[in-house]
């Protein structure tokens, strides 16, 4: 895409994120890898919900600015995602149900994980979401975290979607922002469904997630 279709796309999938509750006030932050190496993301302290292309922060492939206002001090973060993966769009935000699930753990959930199989469509459109401990909002050794957890689970065959920082909210890339956003709304209406729920369900049989990898590709 273009630098003016990503600035477009970024403030889309703001918006859309903002009018689901997924984000709120100034909470959460977008970016886009552009076809030069360089960046756009979302301004600090900026409300996803009212975005402005042109106000979007312009960076560097060494992600120095460039032009805009002032970028989002999660940049290190979104970074190291990008050189650990293919992804050309990753966002963060502090969805609700997901930051509780690190307050309280599905007790369904593998060790290190935020989620078991709950769902078919969890399974196939979002995959294992490794918990990432606690550090402070854009501590480097998070995103050093999360670069390892990447290279983790790619040694196991597995491609990441999204991780999940205790007490912050979910990071989820992808090809595009609206791809980024689709998936974070399932990652998201996933925990709802584990906090309403409260660890009663059953996870899927291995045998159904076997299946859902034969049939839908999915990775687990």
């Amino acid at each position: 895409m273009t630098e003016n279709e990503a600035r477009d796309e970024i403030c889309a999938a703001g918006a859309r994120l903002f009018n689901r509750g997924y984000v709120h006030a100034t909470a959460g932050n977008i970016s886009v890898r552009l076809e030069d190496g360089g960046f756009l993301i979302t301004p600090t302290d900026a409300c996803l919900g009212t975005l402005q292309p042109q106000r979007l922060a312009r960076l560097d492939a060494e992600g120095k600015q460039l032009a805009g206002d002032r970028a989002s001090k999660t940049i290190a973060l979104h970074r190291a995602i990008y050189a650990a993966t293919d992804a050309r769009s990753v966002l963060h935000t502090h969805s609700a149900h997901c930051v509780a699930l690190t307050l309280r753990p599905d007790p369904r959930a593998e060790q290190g994980e935020l989620l078991a199989a709950l769902t078919p469509y969890f399974v196939m459109k979002v995959g294992r979401v490794p918990l990432v401990p606690y550090h402070r909002p854009g501590d480097a050794a998070a995103a050093q975290l999360v670069a390892q957890r990447i290279a983790d689970y790619a040694r196991r065959g597995v491609q990441l979607r999204a991780v999940m920082l205790a007490r912050l909210g979910p990071n989820v890339w992808a090809q595009d922002p609206a791809t980024a956003a689709a998936t974070l709304e399932e990652l998201e209406e996933t925990a709802r469904l584990a906090v309403l729920d409260g660890g009663q369900a059953a996870a899927l049989a291995p045998a159904q997630i076997d299946e859902l990898r034969q049939v839908f590709g999915a990775q687990w």
